[in-house]
């Protein structure tokens, strides 16, 4: 995605300082639509769209669309625990997307797209643990595809990724309901 677009690279979200900050970070198909999911929360103070979870040091857009970094499109989010709950997070990440696809989400194919949820600390594996068996539940015969391992190394996507559906119109006010609609 060249032709003039700004292709610098923001510096990362680093946690506010506060007892009641805490980070998350997730992967479900397409980083602009689940930035925007969470952009609306009450309680998220804080949304970066990124890749982690690969093996390659600063990967580019480009480079991770190629499908050689194994890093996946994330979303890293500040929110205030006594606003919003790990819990809360949880659900809106389920509810977002198709946890039994592998690779993909709905026309993105690629592992750049699959679902993950790369915990912070210990107490967020076993809430993401106890999440995906409830919603597994409601999968009967298709088994959870969503991963649930170790946050790592975030790298931020380049500057014209941040906030991309907000920059296109689209409403990212807390509480907002209106559709998401995802362009590129």
């Amino acid at each position: 995605m060249s032709g003039g677009k700004d292709m610098s690279f923001p510096p990362i979200l680093v946690k506010s300082q506060g007892e009641n900050i805490e980070l998350a970070t997730f992967a479900a198909g397409c980083f602009w639509s689940v930035e925007l999911v969470f952009q609306r929360l009450s309680g998220v103070l804080n949304t970066q769209v990124g890749y982690t979870g690969g093996n390659k040091e600063n990967p580019t857009y480009q480079e991770v669309c190629a499908g050689s970094t194994n890093h996946a499109e994330s979303v890293l989010l500040e929110y205030d625990n006594q606003q919003i709950t790990y819990k809360d997070l949880l659900k809106v990440f389920w509810d977002k997307h198709d946890p039994t696809q592998i690779n993909r989400q709905g026309g993105d194919i690629g592992t750049q797209y699959r679902s993950v949820i790369f915990y912070h600390s210990e107490q967020q594996k076993k809430e993401a643990e106890q999440s995906r068996d409830e919603i597994q539940k409601l999968y009967p015969g298709k088994p959870i595809a969503t991963q649930i391992i170790p946050a790592v190394t975030f790298y931020p996507a380049e500057t014209y990724h941040q906030k991309y559906l907000e920059k296109g119109g689209q409403c990212s006010y807390k509480g907002c309901k209106d559709s998401i609609r995802c362009y590129g």
